[in-house]
C-alpha cells in the first residue's frame, strides 16, 4: 500500500509555506492611530504657542483665512490715492518747501522780486515792499499821499498777492510816507526821549 504523506508541522500550508498570523493581523489594543496622533500634536503645539504669546502680552493670532487678509488690506480703488498715485511736480515742491521749514522765506523773495508783476506798474513805481513778517507786509511810499492811497487799496493788493502767492500769503499791508530817521529797530520799543545829539 502506498505510503501516507508524512504529518505536516504546525502552521505550514500545502507548499510548506508558514501560515501563522502576522503581526498586523493579530488584533492590538485600541488607540489613537496615526492621522489622530498628529492632530493632537497640532492642537498641543497651536496652544503653547497662544500661551507664550499670552505671557508676552500679545493678543492670540486668529486664522482668518486669504479672506480675511484680503479685507483687512487697504486697496486705492478706482479712485485717485494721493500715496500712490504720481502727484504734479509744483503740488510736491510746496510740500516739501513746507515740510523743509523754508516757505516764508521763498515767499519774500518771491513777492519781493515780482512785485511790479503782481500789483501792476502804477502802484509798484509809487511804493516797494520791505518786509514781510507774520502776514504782515509793509510798504515804503514815495509820499504822504501815496501811503494814504496804498491803505485805500491795501483790500485789493492783498487779494491779488494772495491769488498769486496763495491764500493768506498776506494777512494785512501797513503803508508808510517819508519819515525822518527812526532809531526803532523791529516791533516792540521802549518809550522814551531816545538818543540825542550827545552821547555819555
Amino acid at each position: 500500500m502506498p505510503d501516507e504523506p508524512a504529518a505536516r508541522p504546525a502552521g505550514t500550508g500545502a507548499a510548506g509555506r508558514s501560515t501563522a498570523p502576522r503581526p498586523a493581523d493579530v488584533p492590538g489594543p485600541s488607540g489613537p492611530r496615526g492621522a489622530d496622533l498628529a492632530r493632537d500634536a497640532l492642537a498641543a503645539a497651536r496652544a503653547g504657542n497662544a500661551a507664550r504669546r499670552k505671557a508676552a502680552g500679545r493678543a492670540a493670532r486668529t486664522s482668518g483665512g486669504s479672506a480675511a487678509r484680503l479685507k483687512r488690506r487697504r486697496w486705492s480703488g478706482a479712485g485717485p490715492d494721493p500715496a500712490r498715485d504720481p502727484q504734479a511736480l509744483g503740488s510736491t515742491m510746496r510740500t516739501w518747501v513746507k515740510a523743509a521749514g523754508a516757505g516764508a522765506d521763498l515767499t519774500r523773495a518771491t513777492l519781493f522780486g515780482r512785485w511790479a508783476a503782481i500789483v501792476g506798474p502804477e502802484v509798484a513805481g509809487r511804493c516797494t515792499p520791505t518786509s514781510l513778517v507774520d502776514g504782515e507786509l509793509v510798504l515804503q511810499a514815495e509820499s504822504t499821499a501815496w501811503a494814504t492811497q496804498i491803505r485805500l487799496l491795501a483790500p485789493q493788493l492783498v487779494a491779488k498777492i494772495n491769488a498769486e502767492l496763495g491764500s493768506r500769503t498776506v494777512l494785512r499791508i501797513r503803508a508808510n510816507g517819508p519819515a525822518g530817521p527812526s532809531w526803532r529797530f523791529g516791533v516792540r520799543h521802549v518809550r522814551g526821549r531816545g538818543p540825542r545829539d550827545t552821547y555819555g
